[in-house]
């Protein structure tokens, strides 16, 4: 006959199977997802890949900067993984958009702000240069008006220097050099737009990510949908974007590297069946930079290609 074990001996034995595999979790998450090296530079998580290139651009080889959302991925519908988490959480600095650029994940980047820094790289734009939309929320693609991006990349400056004192002299040299960059693509724009036939100037996309653009450079910027592509758009929103490309004889309507071509192409049929024909004047990129390792994967890159594409279209 079997003896029984003890009920104390039992509990004993679970209690010491439950603490060694405590303790095996917690020596994982000591080690981390291994998303950044221990190298000994300033770790920075970026959202939208314009921060992530600035970061690059002022950081140099003093930070190691990753960025969560790459070609493609519209920042507005993203949802961030256990990987993007892990990213976030390793990080020394966090640096996002802000003005719910990033959707739900804003309140993820808001509870992390009691634990790190968490800096929106808009938080020093006067809220008179930012366009306000519907319920008064602002929009958020600011990256379009060079000028409002300078003030972005000055913040990430002071970001780095902030929280990388030691080298502040490297950090205030590299974002001299690129602020200057900026500075003549902002000149570039402006020049460019200005060669298209002021009665040409109207600019057709799916979602009304380029109103900043319009407002610096000129060009009158209508979208099918609004500033975020959460909002969904119906056959009355269609039928009004047809029905004005048909009244004023546009010729040409824009296609995004983040957004669905389907809602863009319902507006070109439509036309199409009224007797106008309009044609795809190009792909632009609005809340995602290109492929990297190509010029359009930096925001310089961007931002030229938008407005060669544009020109080109239009002129």
């Amino acid at each position: 006959m079997k003896k029984s074990i003890p009920s104390s001996i039992k509990r004993f034995i679970m209690t010491l199977i439950f603490l060694t595999l405590a303790a095996g979790l917690l020596a994982g998450c000591g080690q981390g997802s291994g998303a950044f090296k221990d190298d000994g530079k300033l770790h920075v998580t970026a959202t939208v890949g314009m921060i992530t290139d600035v970061v690059r651009n002022i950081g140099g080889d003093r930070v190691e900067a990753i960025g969560l959302m790459g070609p493609g991925v519209d920042p507005h519908l993203f949802k961030a993984s256990q990987g993007d988490i892990a990213k976030l959480e390793e990080a020394d600095v966090i640096l996002y958009g802000g003005l719910h650029l990033e959707g739900k994940m804003t309140e993820i980047l808001e509870k992390m702000a009691k634990n790190k820094p968490v800096v929106p790289v808009t938080r020093n734009i006067p809220e008179s240069s930012l366009r306000t939309v519907s319920d008064g929320a602002h929009d958020p693609h600011v990256w379009f008006n060079v000028k409002l991006w300078m003030s972005a990349a000055e913040t990430i400056r002071d970001t780095l220097i902030e929280n990388d004192s030691a080298h502040e002299a490297e950090y205030r040299s590299r974002a001299e050099a690129y602020l200057a960059k900026l500075d003549e693509l902002d000149r570039y724009a402006r020049e460019q737009i200005a060669t298209i036939p002021e009665q040409g100037r109207v600019m057709v996309t799916a979602h009304d990510a380029f109103g900043y653009f319009g407002d610096a450079y000129a060009i009158e910027v209508v979208g099918l949908q609004g500033i975020s592509t959460a909002a969904e758009y119906g056959s009355k929103d269609v039928t009004a974007l047809r029905d004005m490309l048909v009244e004023r004889q546009v010729k040409a309507v824009f296609v995004e590297s983040s957004v669905p071509k389907k809602s863009i192409e319902a507006v070109i049929e439509g036309a199409k069946k009224l007797g106008h024909d309009v044609k795809i004047g190009g792909e632009l990129f609005s809340d995602a930079m290109g492929k990297n390792g190509t010029e359009e994967g930096t925001y310089i890159g961007m931002v030229r290609h938008n407005v060669d594409t544009i020109v080109g279209a239009l002129k």
